[in-house]
């Protein structure tokens, strides 16, 4: 067996990256004895759990992160215990794949599973709309099927490193079964009179959401900054149960209050529960809502270049911080030429009666300069 590329073979040493700007990985390489039998079966299924992909035989990866270097030493304990053998390398290289191919890999693993959970959750929902329901469709079983439904979607996430399609589908399809399951809840939060959740309770504080922002997380950010609270912090969590403060708002979570809805993305929540009417947020949104949730409700002509340019600052910017500021920018460009637009086309004002028609061409051409006598 050809082993992969390593320039870095001691895992758990902190010396600095003398190349920042390449992406380090970790790998895990194991040898397994005959006997106990299960024991394949066991490996095999932790290195799934933990989003491991195979790069060669008995050789897999992740990212390297602080995480993904004490899951592996677990599992090297529990192989080598067992009477394996299992080693835990770093790597700025693997020579099977570029970093780009491999990366591709793992979203591609992650996408499938995704459609795999998808396809699981239409099958249920199918159920539940029959006619003549089946067992097992009474709500207290569909809930319990949204929980299970909803603890594995948070276990996809947490091993998606790369933001891959297909999870905001299958979040969408696990809201819409939980809302064919129980009666529609109004959003909580302290309504003013008009309707529209009073944002003075939401002044200066910390705003979370899941690693890796995009669209829907983008704008989303964008919109709370612009019409909720200037001063709003971003910070970001795998789940809502790591919040970085107990005071933290989460949004784009699940279970969470601001976050998809219905046939709703988060941005569309966001625009419902602080009532935002703004007709430039408003094609925002529909763009926002055709990029996240796929369905082309609205058919957003600019949904595909602002898609485009969204998955250009991704690909370009490692950090999420400056992502998700990027993307605060690319939204209040995009708000500020909706304005612009939006008042270029408004109706001119009516002339007032008693203004005499101009009856030539050039009596036309001057009469914008002229006061009517």
């Amino acid at each position: 067996m050809s082993t992969p590329t390593a320039t870095r073979p001691d895992p758990i040493a902190s010396t600095p990256d003398p190349h920042p700007g390449t992406r380090r990985w970790l790998l895990f390489v194991h040898q397994l004895p005959a006997s106990p039998s299960n024991l394949r079966v066991r490996t095999w299924r932790r290195l799934q759990q933990l989003g491991a992909v195979p790069v060669k035989q008995a050789v897999y990866a992740l990212p390297d992160t602080p995480a993904a270097r004490e899951d592996f030493e677990w599992l090297k304990t529990e192989v080598t215990s067992a009477g394996g053998d299992a080693s835990v390398f770093a790597a700025d290289h693997i020579d099977t794949f570029s970093d780009d191919a491999l990366v591709e890999e793992f979203r591609r693993a992650r996408q499938d599973a995704y459609g795999a959970l998808a396809k699981e959750i239409e099958r249920v929902l199918a159920r539940v709309n029959a006619t003549r329901r089946p067992r097992g469709t009474r709500a207290p079983a569909v809930l319990r099927s949204v929980e299970a439904f909803r603890d594995r979607l948070a276990a996809l996430e947490r091993i998606d490193f790369f933001g891959s399609a297909g999870r905001d589908r299958a979040a969408t399809l696990v809201a819409e079964l939980e809302a064919r399951a129980r009666p529609s809840q109004p959003a909580t939060g302290s309504a003013t009179a008009g309707g529209a959740t009073d944002i003075t309770s939401y002044a200066q504080r910390l705003w979370v959401t899941r690693p890796r922002p995009g669209v829907d997380r983008m704008g989303s950010a964008w919109l709370i900054r612009r019409f909720v609270d200037a001063d709003a912090r971003f910070a970001f969590a795998v789940d809502r149960e790591s919040l970085p403060a107990a005071e933290a708002i989460p949004f784009d979570m699940f279970g969470v209050e601001f976050s998809h809805h219905g046939e709703g993305c988060t941005f569309e929540t966001l625009c419902t529960v602080f009532g935002i009417t703004d007709p430039a947020v408003a094609r925002i949104a529909q763009i926002v809502h055709d990029l996240d949730l796929k369905d082309g409700r609205f058919g957003a002509p600019d949904a595909g270049t602002v898609g485009t340019l969204i998955e250009g600052l991704q690909l370009s910017t490692a950090e999420d911080d400056l992502l998700l500021e990027q993307g605060i920018t690319l939204f209040e460009s995009l708000y500020r030429a909706f304005a612009q637009s939006a008042r270029a086309s408004a109706p001119r004002p009516v002339a007032k009666p008693g203004a005499r028609a101009p009856t030539t061409r050039a009596s036309r051409r001057s009469s914008s300069r002229q006061r009517p006598r």
